[in-house]
């Protein structure tokens, strides 16, 4: 709203881009969130948008300085979770967990306080304390029955860490139990799952596909065969043909050549018949 009309309307154009390109193309996403950047960054919403852009880029500084700067703009504590998470990204997980039990957690609604946890179990793994961070994931969220758009990725990451931790049976139910909650997806613990169950995924089209190639490969391969026994009986045919016409020919030659020798044989004996008849 502090935009002019149409400089807004730019900006917006760009920020939806981002938005639909942050998942599946980061880097197009990145470029997006620059050109926002350069038309208005002294808008919240860019700094803030420019900030996940890199983030989803692994640029974690850069990442970092656009989430500092949108907050001190807003004043909101929102993005203190992923704030730690670029600390993380950098190498210190101490200041990640510094920044876990700061009193800014506190004004997080839930779903931000679950977000902090996360990374605080994250950082306890990073310095190879997975005890520390099995204790960290354990919470009421953790126990709870019901399902929250947090749930799924929670009881992933304690499989995750007690998979880490060698208690592989424990691991094997939390990750059954992150399958159940994850309806959307957003994590691979069913591939985990059976990853511990020895089961092996295989893609059916692919084999589909193989054996339609070596279906469309016999196939061309027995046409060509089929042609080659077709071309070899009408050669023979057409040899036994020939053979007839030759025999035949023969023959006719032989029969001309008999008719040829009488008629020669009849035309030495006619004069002599001849005079006998005028004789007579």
């Amino acid at each position: 709203m502090s935009l002019p009309k149409g400089l807004a309307e730019e900006v917006s154009k760009n920020l939806v881009m981002v938005a639909r390109l942050i998942d599946e193309d980061p880097e197009g996403a990145y470029g997006y969130s620059r050109v926002a950047l350069r038309l208005a960054s002294r808008v919240a919403a860019v700094r803030e948008a420019a900030g996940f852009a890199a983030y989803a880029n692994q640029k974690y500084s850069e990442a970092l300085a656009e989430f500092r700067a949108a907050r001190r703009m807003t004043g909101n504590v929102e993005l203190w979770p992923v704030m730690a998470d670029c600390e993380r990204g950098l190498g210190r997980p101490e200041k990640a967990l510094e920044m876990a039990g700061a009193p800014e957690v506190h004004k997080l609604d839930k779903a931000g306080q679950v977000e902090m946890r996360l990374v605080a179990a994250g950082a306890r793994r990073d310095m190879d304390q997975l005890d520390a961070a099995i204790v960290t994931l354990q919470s009421p969220e953790l126990a709870s029955n019901s399902v929250q758009p947090w749930t799924a990725r929670l009881r992933y990451a304690y499989a995750d860490a007690l998979l880490a931790a060698g208690r592989e049976d424990e691991a094997r139910e939390w990750f059954a139990k992150a399958v159940e909650s994850d309806k959307d997806g957003s994590t691979n613990a069913s591939d985990r799952l059976a990853e511990l169950d020895g089961v092996e995924f295989v893609d059916a089209f692919d084999e589909n596909e193989e054996d339609a190639d070596a279906d469309a490969e016999g196939d061309e391969d027995g046409d060509e065969s089929d042609l080659d026994d077709k071309s070899v009986e009408s050669l023979e045919v057409e040899s036994a043909d020939a053979t007839e016409a030759v025999d035949a020919t023969e023959a006719v030659e032989s029969v001309v050549t008999v008719e040829s020798a009488d008629d020669s044989d009849d035309s030495d004996d006619s004069p002599s018949d001849e005079v006998e008849g005028d004789k007579r």
